[in-house]
C-alpha cells in the first residue's frame, strides 16, 4: 500500500514548510488516496468509540476533531500553498465513505468542511491569506443560500442574516455564505458568497433533528458585518467555472462546483451503507432466522438474496459517483470546463447513488430483523443518519433526475442554475 505523504509532514501533520504563493505547488506530493483511507481505518475504532457521544452533544466529540485533524483529513481541499493535499474528487470520495463507515455524523462534517475549505480557495489569493496564512489548520463551514440581506458601502458590504443547517459549526473557523450583492439603491444584481470569520458571526443551536445529530447544522447569525470586496464571489459565475483565484493552474479549483458538492455529500451514504451490510453479514452466521427450522440467518436462501441484492444496490451507488467523480476530474486536469450534460448527469449520480444506497439499507434492516432498532444497535443509528443525509437538496434523487431529463432533451429553460 502506498505511504506518499505531503512534503514536510509526518504522519498526516501539517507541512512544516508552506510554501509562497510565487512557488509553484505542483511538485508537492499529496498522500495517495490510500494512504488517507488507511489513515481513517486506523482511526475508525476511534470515531466509532465517540459516535454515541456526538449524537448526544449533537456535536462531533473533540476527541474525534483532533484526531481527524492530526491525520490531515481536514486539508483534502485546502491549496498545498498552505500545506494542504488539493485531493482529487475520487479521492475526496474514498475518504468520505471510509469516515462514514465509522460514524455517519462526523462523515457529515468531514464532508462539508472540505467542501467549504475548497469553496474558500476560489476566493482571491489575498482572501485564502486571510484564512490560511497565520492559522493553516483554519477550517470553514458554509451555506450557500442567500438567507441575507447587505447594504453597500466603501470597500464592501455590511451583512445581515441567518444562516441555516451550518454543518460543522462547531468545528470552523470562517464561514463561508451566500448573500445578495446589491447597488447603491439597494437593488440586487448578483448572488454573492462571502467569506466571513467565525469570530464576526453569532451562533444559535438549532439542530434538533431525528439523524445525523452531531452534524452541528446549527443557525449563524450576521448584525451589520463588513465583508471587503476582497472576500467576496460570484456564486452564478462560480457555478459556471469563473472563479477568483490567481492560481489558475492548480486543477482542483478548476473543478465543476455543484458535482464536486454534489458527489462529495453523496459519499457518506456510500459508507453507512457498506457498513450496514458488514454488520449485517457478519451477525448471519450466529443469528437465527426467528419461525423459522433454520438454526442461522445464514442458512436461508431467501437471506442470502437479501444479501446480495443489497451489495448490488451499493455496487450500483458506488458505479454511479464514481463515474461522475471520474469525468469531472479528468475535465478538471485536462482544464476544461464539463458541459450541461456531463454536469447534470453528476447530479442524477448523485441522487441515484443515494437511492440506491436506502434500498440497501431498507433491505438490510428486513432482513436482519427487528434487532436493528435497538438503542443499542450501531445499524439503527445508520439507518437515521442516512435517512436525514439523504435528503440534503444537492441530492434529491427526483429533482436530479429531471435536471438530467432536461439536458437529455436539450430543452431550453434548466430548473435551476446550480449544475
Amino acid at each position: 500500500m502506498s505511504t506518499a505523504i505531503t512534503e514536510g509532514s509526518v504522519s498526516g501533520a501539517p507541512a512544516t514548510k508552506t510554501p509562497s504563493s510565487s512557488e509553484s505547488s505542483a511538485s508537492i506530493l499529496s498522500p495517495t488516496s490510500e494512504e488517507l483511507v488507511r489513515r481513517v481505518r486506523e482511526l475508525q475504532p476511534l470515531l466509532a468509540r465517540n459516535a454515541p457521544q456526538g449524537e448526544q452533544d449533537r456535536r462531533v466529540a473533540e476527541e474525534a476533531i483532533v484526531a481527524l485533524a492530526d491525520a490531515g483529513i481536514f486539508k483534502l481541499t485546502q491549496p498545498k500553498r498552505y500545506g494542504g493535499y488539493e485531493s482529487s474528487v475520487r479521492t475526496q470520495l474514498d475518504v468520505f465513505s471510509a469516515v462514514a463507515e465509522a460514524d455517519g455524523g462526523t462523515a457529515w462534517v468531514v464532508t462539508l468542511i472540505n467542501q467549504c475549505n475548497w469553496m474558500a480557495a476560489l476566493f482571491p489569493e489575498r482572501a485564502q491569506d486571510d484564512v490560511w496564512a497565520e492559522n493553516p489548520g483554519a477550517r470553514v463551514s458554509g451555506v450557500v443560500s442567500p438567507t441575507s440581506q447587505s447594504v453597500k458601502v466603501d470597500g464592501g458590504y455590511l451583512v445581515t442574516g441567518r444562516w441555516f443547517y451550518n454543518s460543522g459549526s462547531w468545528h470552523a473557523d470562517w464561514a463561508v455564505l451566500g448573500f445578495p450583492v446589491v447597488n447603491a439603491a439597494g437593488e440586487t444584481l448578483d448572488h454573492g458568497l462571502a467569506l466571513i470569520p467565525r469570530t464576526d458571526l453569532g451562533f444559535e443551536e438549532t439542530w434538533y433533528v431525528a439523524g445525523m445529530r452531531s452534524s452541528g447544522s446549527n443557525c449563524l447569525i450576521a448584525k451589520d458585518v463588513f465583508v471587503p470586496d476582497h472576500r467576496i464571489i460570484s456564486a452564478p459565475k462560480a457555478w459556471l467555472g469563473e472563479v477568483a483565484t490567481e492560481h489558475t493552474e492548480e486543477t482542483l479549483y478548476r473543478t465543476a462546483f455543484t458535482p464536486l458538492l454534489a458527489l462529495g455529500v453523496a459519499a457518506p451514504q456510500l459508507g453507512m451503507g457498506r457498513k450496514v451490510l458488514e454488520i449485517v453479514s457478519t451477525k448471519a452466521a450466529t443469528k437465527p432466522l426467528t419461525f423459522t427450522f433454520y438454526p442461522t440467518q445464514a442458512d436461508s436462501a431467501v437471506f442470502r438474496h437479501q444479501i446480495a441484492e443489497a451489495a448490488m444496490l451499493l455496487d450500483t451507488a458506488e458505479f454511479h459517483l464514481y463515474r461522475s467523480a471520474d469525468a469531472i476530474d479528468t475535465a478538471a486536469r485536462e482544464g476544461t470546463f464539463p458541459d450541461e450534460l456531463i454536469r447534470s448527469r453528476a447530479r442524477a449520480d448523485a441522487g441515484w447513488a443515494v437511492e440506491n444506497v436506502t434500498k440497501a439499507i431498507n433491505l438490510l434492516l428486513f432482513a436482519h430483523g427487528a434487532a436493528s432498532f435497538a438503542e443499542n444497535n450501531v445499524i439503527q443509528r445508520m439507518w437515521r443518519d442516512s435517512a436525514v443525509a439523504g435528503r440534503h437538496a444537492y441530492i434529491v434523487p427526483a429533482v436530479s433526475l429531471e435536471m438530467y431529463g432536461t439536458a437529455l432533451l436539450a430543452r431550453d429553460g434548466q430548473i435551476t442554475p446550480m449544475l
